[in-house]
């Protein structure tokens, strides 16, 4: 069989006709309807008609005790209108509504308890986001028979290619830099190009680019509070502490315990200088003067450069 990727299309309708109204979105050829709303908009998801039938939803918004984090609750309903505004109610920290249903109305209770039943695993097991959901239904999935169950499976995974699109990572599994954590760092990083900053404060840090993201690996250090980093960076540094990812080190410096994997080089060289930073010129390709911006351009124009 075949490895190679194929093209999709997904059609994203502006409801209202402005970009920050209602959204609509949908692929090619599946039944599935997959409405945004924010706070301002959410009356007028509410209004669709098609949320009178069954579905799930997701509420996301910042997380109050991560900084930089997010938080999200998973539901399923008979009825997504009635449930949604019902959950919407309960919950002050969402700025997202998403609500997925079917243009047929071809989804049964079975159906949507195993999707919000799967939608919880994958979540959990991606570890992007903290979960709001009280108790986990992952345990408890409905049984469906072998179609059935077959089908829900190529539903999520229809839901696995949207959900970023509009704006939506809770789903998508860490890099393997993240996830592989438990194996040594020469094999999960064998095949990518190796970073590093090496600071005259002595501070020394490595990382790799993977999938669009900037992981620091473990053993990298920090420098300690300098007072001259902006202040989104200084709490998100703070998390780090509070969650174990940084760590007292070696001549008063912190350590990262673990891979962590950052939005942009220059949020990483951020809490790795402790300053804002240019992350594209201060981190280097390992053992080259060649910066992160020079190796980047190098692929842009086909040169290639080497780990």
């Amino acid at each position: 069989m075949s490895s190679e990727a194929f093209g999709r299309t997904i059609q994203l309708f502006l409801v209202d006709g402005t970009p920050n109204g209602l959204r609509k979105a949908t692929i090619h050829g599946w039944t599935g309807l997959t409405f945004v709303a924010t706070g301002t908009t959410f009356a007028a998801l509410i209004s669709r008609p098609e949320l009178d039938r069954t579905g799930i939803y997701i509420l996301s918004g910042p997380d109050a005790e991560a900084v930089g984090g997010t938080r999200s609750y998973i539901g399923s309903a008979n009825s997504v209108r009635e449930r949604i505004k019902q959950s919407a109610q309960q919950r002050t920290f969402w700025e997202t509504a998403i609500a997925v249903t079917t243009s047929d109305d071809d989804l049964s209770k079975g159906h949507v308890e195993y999707l919000e039943a799967r939608l919880i695993e994958l979540a959990l097991a991606a570890n992007r986001v903290t979960l709001d959901n009280g108790t986990s239904p992952a345990g408890q999935r409905r049984r469906l028979p072998e179609a059935d169950q077959a089908n829900m499976e190529q539903f999520l995974a229809n839901l696995r290619i949207i959900l970023p699109v509009v704006g939506l990572d809770l789903l998508k599994p860490q890099p393997r830099a993240v996830a592989q954590a438990s194996t040594p760092v020469e094999q999960r990083t064998a095949h990518e190009t190796t970073f590093e900053i090496r600071h005259k404060s002595g501070v020394s840090a490595q990382a790799v680019e993977e999938d669009g993201e900037f992981v620091v690996l473990e053993g990298s250090q920090a420098l300690k509070d300098q007072g001259y980093v902006m202040q989104s960076y200084a709490s998100l540094k703070e998390n780090l502490i509070a969650t174990g990812v940084l760590v007292p080190g070696v001549k008063g410096m912190l350590t990262f315990a673990k891979p962590y994997s950052f939005s942009s080089p220059s949020a990483a060289a951020a809490v790795v200088l402790d300053r804002n930073s240019n992350g594209r010129t201060e981190w280097k390709v390992k053992g080259d003067k060649r910066s992160y911006h020079d190796w980047q351009q190098a692929h842009v124009h086909g040169e290639g450069i080497g780990a």
